[in-house]
């Protein structure tokens, strides 16, 4: 799990540029602990065949040396990896094979780490030629809202037959037939009201769920894609609301189907109306008894056909005209399944159709993918920029933070969330940040909770301190922190539907006056170090109760320690003083030049390193 010295990441400090143009040169550095002295080499596979360059050292510190090779960017993504294989101590070992096993004289180090085997390329570092995703969204803070449940404007307006009004501080239905058609009348107007709250919190990227016509409360199932829902105040509504956000230096991204519409949208009416209207290709019709591909069978969401250029060609001017009417990006809802079906996989044409068409409207604007499981495989492909990291951040960090007694499903999961331990946490993360680039993995969502999920009070089993720790590892962890609206005043909710609340506000006797804190506080200490926004990862300790890293950036590095639990104290050979940023004392290091970290828990702390 430690790399035992040795250390590369993509960040700033160890790779001379983020966003290489095609043929461009870029220097890349590794660490290695002093007595390897030599046998650093850097591999690349330029157009599918390997090729060494041998390192030099570039400086050398107290502790490590610092080595210097050259990788010319040659392929859209191009791959590269380090071998170790010098003498020295580390050298040696690794040569002869005495303590670690390995039968080579040689070590590999790729983004899963240090291995003394040969590994496959799927996780060799990567640089990418692709237009990079903006500066602003590895730097911000997203806030996700579900329009008809954070805040009401009070207007009142005449609503259709599917809605059954509620009051503000009713009870979600979380199962049946009036889950969906539950109206409680929040709109946008509302959320402009209450930007304050926002801004005091320290977001500055509002999300929100769909707000387009539909006949639900989620709006998933557009009946249009032209105009923004009267119910939540029409155009003008968003049209103001995305003024004031961009006063305030916010960006606002919207929320598109890419998979499918409403089953009244009048796409999908013409499709039905007449089998050659012009619309039909731009859906799956079938002879089963529904007659038509669905997500998941739900008959209300007809599966759109991106084969048919008809319906490119229309989505493409749906993002393109909101983007003009101001919004700064899209997430893009079920975009594992976008193009996608039995033998047709377009999934990757529609991504980069889908990005060519944000750039020409706004080359600034972000497009991120919603994807619950594995979505490495969809990424650094010139499409998606990010996706909602649910696999690589969300699913480890329930699993060590899971209440003891909390038993709860996982997205679909026929099982009850597993409690595992730090390592197998810590794993989980790598594994998956391996299978992507550096500047991919921080332009991903980092999560504790959704729309479409638990709320991680209710996964912490109401234990404040285990959240605190779950909103550090979101906010000093690489990847742009999204937090669902609610989260921050501590609302519960044990499935999606559950989490779907209202938010409060006229209750704030209600609110968790300590996880407020912790959320201000976090974020605050986010915005104000940018080894936290634009630094690298090195893991330093990783126990069942504990994990301990450091974030690093041109010299500057914050040591963060996280525990579930009380746990044996960590000892850290790190040879210099620690500054308390968040959460405990400072600290001095023994005679030795250790540092022995706070044993207590659960509990989240950072410090400045000198």
């Amino acid at each position: 799990m430690i790399d035992r010295g040795f250390h590369h990441d993509g960040s700033a400090d160890h790779v001379s540029t983020l966003a290489p143009e095609p043929g461009e040169t870029v220097t890349v550095f590794v660490r290695t602990p002093r007595d390897q002295r030599s046998g650093v080499y850097v591999r690349t596979t330029p157009d599918g065949e390997p090729h060494f360059t041998e390192a030099v050292i570039d400086r050398e510190t107290e502790h490590e040396l610092w080595w210097r090779a050259d990788v010319v960017a040659r392929n859209p993504v191009t791959r590269y990896r380090f071998l170790i294989n010098g003498s020295g101590a580390a050298g040696s070992a690794a040569g002869t094979g005495a303590s670690t096993g390995s039968p080579y004289g040689y070590r590999w180090l790729t983004a899963s780490g240090l291995a003394t085997h040969d590994v496959p390329d799927a996780t060799d570092f990567r640089l990418v030629t692709h237009a990079a995703p903006p500066a602003w969204a590895a730097a911000g803070v997203v806030y996700e809202i579900f329009p008809d449940r954070f805040a009401s404007s009070g207007a009142r307006r005449e609503l259709p037959d599917w809605a059954i009004p509620c009051g503000w501080d009713d009870p979600v239905a979380g199962t049946g037939p009036a889950t969906p058609r539950q109206f409680f009348g929040g709109d946008l107007d509302g959320i402009r009201s209450r930007l304050d709250h926002v801004a005091a919190l320290g977001a500055d990227v509002l999300y929100l769920t769909p707000v387009f016509p539909a006949a639900s409360n989620h709006r998933y199932n557009a009946t249009s894609f032209a105009e923004i829902d009267p119910l939540l105040g029409g155009d003008a509504a968003y049209r103001a609301l995305i003024d004031e956000a961009h006063r305030r230096g916010m960006r606002i991204l919207g929320d598109l189907t890419t998979n499918h519409c409403g089953e009244i949208h009048p796409w999908f009416q013409a499709a039905l109306r007449d089998k050659d209207a012009p619309e039909r290709e731009m859906f799956f019709f079938t002879d089963d008894d529904l007659g038509y591909e669905a997500w998941m069978g739900v008959s209300s969401l007809p599966k759109l056909d991106w084969s048919s250029e008809r319906l490119a060609a229309a989505m493409e001017e749906v993002v393109r005209r909101w983007l003009r009417f101001g919004l700064d990006g899209w997430r893009i809802d079920v975009a594992n399944m976008t193009g996608r079906l039995r033998d047709a996989d377009l999934t990757h044409e529609v991504a980069r159709r889908v990005r060519r068409a944000v750039a020409a409207e706004n080359p600034g604007g972000l497009l991120v993918a919603e994807h619950a499981h594995d979505a490495t495989g969809d990424l650094d492909a010139d499409g998606w920029q990010g996706a909602m990291n649910y696999a690589g951040f969300t699913r480890p960090v329930w699993s060590w933070l899971r209440g003891p007694q909390v038993r709860l499903p996982f997205l679909g999961l026929p099982a009850d969330i597993p409690r595992i331990g730090g390592g197998d946490a810590v794993a989980t993360m790598r594994a998956f940040s391996a299978m992507m680039s550096w500047r991919t993995l921080t332009s991903s969502w980092s999560i504790l909770g959704s729309h479409d999920t638990a709320r991680i009070r209710t996964v912490c089993g109401g234990d404040p301190a285990l959240v605190e720790v779950a909103a550090g590892l979101m906010f000093t962890l690489p990847g742009t922190p999204m937090m669902f609206a609610g989260d921050e005043i501590g609302l519960e909710g044990a499935w999606g539907e559950d989490a779907r609340r209202t938010m409060p506000w006229d209750r704030p006797e209600t609110w968790h006056a300590r996880t407020l804190g912790v959320y201000r506080d976090l974020i605050a200490l986010r915005r104000g170090e940018r080894a936290l926004t634009g630094g690298g990862l090195r893991w330093l300790h990783v126990s069942d109760d504990a994990v301990a890293y450091v974030r690093e950036r041109a010299g500057e590095r914050l040591l963060v320690l996280a525990a579930r639990a009380a746990h044996p104290p960590v000892r850290l050979p790190l040879g210099t003083a620690a500054t308390a940023l968040y959460g405990g004392a400072d600290l001095a290091p023994d005679s030795e030049g250790v540092l022995t970290l706070p044993a207590d828990g659960p509990a989240f702390h950072v410090w400045r390193l000198g």
